[in-house]
């Protein structure tokens, strides 16, 4: 092996045929000659190109509707063949090989075709088998031969024919194996993954995942770790897919921050109503519904002014020029919304550090799909938490009822809830959160530090009382005993919702009953650990 080698033919069979005539022209320039199949063939032969088809390389003609075409020794041998080995060159002599210097591949398009929820006969047909097996064989001989399976290289292929005298360096063929093999070990996962899926396979014996780079990122959490932000191909509206209008690059702490607000402001239908989550350190400071985006922002604003400022805002509705007013009147890192008017931009383009995204829609809270923590020597996986509940679902376990604006505001609370770090404690008033406890080892700890900001709150803003007085409130698991829920009450709440399930259910039905206030249980509890 030698560090640069020349290209002098090169096998290009592309699904997706953009810059391949371009490329067809410039690699033909240089005197290279061209190997191709099916569409690409015709694809560089209608540009003028003359191009030899694998068939003739073989003596097969393509067959079983395309299936079979380059699997056969004369197009893996002309990959393969280590140019160095006697044996080797003796063998492409004796077998009439020609070797294949470049090979330009990209495969059936499989996760376009799960993006769009194609049937299952359609997603076989997809499954592209030909592609990934030269793939393979060609970046594991990369001390001779160059991969290339993406068409953002190209550009870079040829200026590295352009400087190297129609040559490629060890180093750049080296880099292109590693792309290669990430490309085919993402292609496998997705099909992997999708037929554990059609087969109903919750925990299937091997799970691989996959992405693609969208972002280097500065650095991770903390400036001295490195990171990155990948896509996972699924399309989901969110800050993965968004588009960035304005302002620096996200950050690895941004990027989390604004799912998680973004995830939550979706529980919310905005052909139902206005909605602005406000997070700071993926936990909510802020929630509320509204008649009009500013009513919403304006009562989540309200709940803990101080933590919202440097804080992300997430939207269910269009961005408008009103709202956009009111969120430049503090330091905001982050606007993330399905869309924004051409006044709201205007107004945020004052402020040339403030992020503003937007993404065509709200994700689907409901949706089937998997969240993945790594743990030391693993991966911990799981369904998305989907869990949802409604009034019918509820069960009034003390003697005191909850009125209907109670029990709207108690399912407004739940849905926040759901969202808030465990253990979670949130109360609620007229649709809006007035007070948040995140995080603590104590669910007793989170219910008196969320009364206590609710009353720091209350004072700044010259309230006579706490804003927690006359609230519903939320747990996201069981009361383990009676003394949160005592907290509760004596902070002002009058309803409660929680899962139940304790061993100690009835000690604190018997609290609630005696403090005067209701209870139901959903049956269902949203740890977020």
């Amino acid at each position: 092996m030698t560090d640069l080698y020349p290209v002098r033919r090169a096998l290009l069979s592309v699904s997706d045929k953009t810059g391949l005539v371009d490329l067809g022209k410039a690699l033909a320039a240089r005197g290279v000659e061209l190997l191709s199949t099916g569409g690409s063939a015709k694809a560089l032969r209608d540009a003028g190109l003359d191009v030899k088809d694998v068939a003739e390389v073989t003596g097969f003609p393509e067959m079983m509707d395309g299936r079979v075409k380059t699997l056969h020794p004369k197009v893996h041998g002309g990959l393969l063949a280590l140019r160095d080995n006697d044996d080797h060159v003796k063998a492409m002599a004796d077998h009439s090989i020609l070797g294949i210097d470049l090979l330009v591949v990209n495969l059936y398009p499989f996760e376009a075709a799960l993006a769009r929820g194609a049937e299952y006969d359609e997603m076989i047909e997809n499954i592209d088998i030909g592609g990934p097996a030269m793939i393979r064989a060609s970046a594991k001989n990369h001390g001779f031969v160059t991969t290339v399976v993406d068409v953002e290289d190209y550009d870079a292929l040829l200026e590295e024919l352009e400087t190297n005298d129609g040559q490629t360096s060890y180093a750049f063929r080296q880099k292109l194996a590693q792309i290669a093999y990430a490309r085919t070990g993402a292609y496998d996962a997705a099909v992997s993954n999708w037929m554990a899926d059609a087969l109903g396979e919750t925990a299937p014996r091997r799970r691989a995942f996959a992405g693609t780079i969208k972002q280097t990122l500065r650095y991770g959490e903390n400036p001295h770790q490195s990171a990155a932000f990948y896509t996972d191909g699924s399309n989901r509206p969110g800050v993965a897919t968004a588009t960035q209008h304005q302002g620096k690059e996200l950050s690895y702490n941004n990027i989390n921050d604004t799912d998680a607000a973004f995830e939550l402001v979706a529980e919310f239908d905005p052909a139902e109503t206005a909605a602005v989550a406000i997070i700071k350190h993926a936990n909510p400071c802020g929630v509320a519904k509204g008649a009009t985006l500013l009513e919403a922002y304006k009562n989540a604003f309200d709940c803990d002014r101080t933590s919202a400022f440097g804080g992300i805002v997430a939207l269910n509705k269009e961005l408008d020029a009103e709202t956009a007013e009111a969120i430049v009147e503090i330091f905001t890192e982050v606007v993330i919304a399905p869309g924004a008017t051409d006044e709201a931009k205007a107004i945020f383009a004052k402020k040339k550090n403030l992020r503003l995204l937007t993404t065509d829609g709200l994700p689907n809270v409901l949706e089937a799909s998997h969240t993945v923590r790594q743990v030391a020597g693993g991966l911990l996986v799981q369904n998305k938490d989907a869990g949802f509940v409604d009034m019918d679902d509820l069960k009034v376990m003390t003697k005191k009822a909850p009125t209907p604006e109670q029990m709207k505001d108690l399912l407004f609370a739940w849905k926040v809830a759901k969202h808030v770090k465990s253990n979670a404690i949130v109360y609620v008033k007229d649709q809006a959160t007035v007070g948040v406890g995140a995080g603590q080892m104590s669910r007793l700890d989170s219910a008196l530090i969320a009364a206590a900001k609710s009353k720091r709150m209350a004072d700044a803003m010259g309230l006579d009382e706490p804003l927690t007085i006359g609230s519903a409130v939320a747990s996201d698991a069981f009361f383990p005993f009676a003394d949160g829920l005592l907290e509760a009450a004596a902070a002002g709440a009058t309803c409660v919702i929680q899962p139940g399930g304790s061993m100690r259910d009835q000690e604190v039905i018997d609290a609630a009953d005696e403090a005067g206030i209701a209870m139901v249980f959903t049956g269902m509890r949203h740890f977020r650990h």
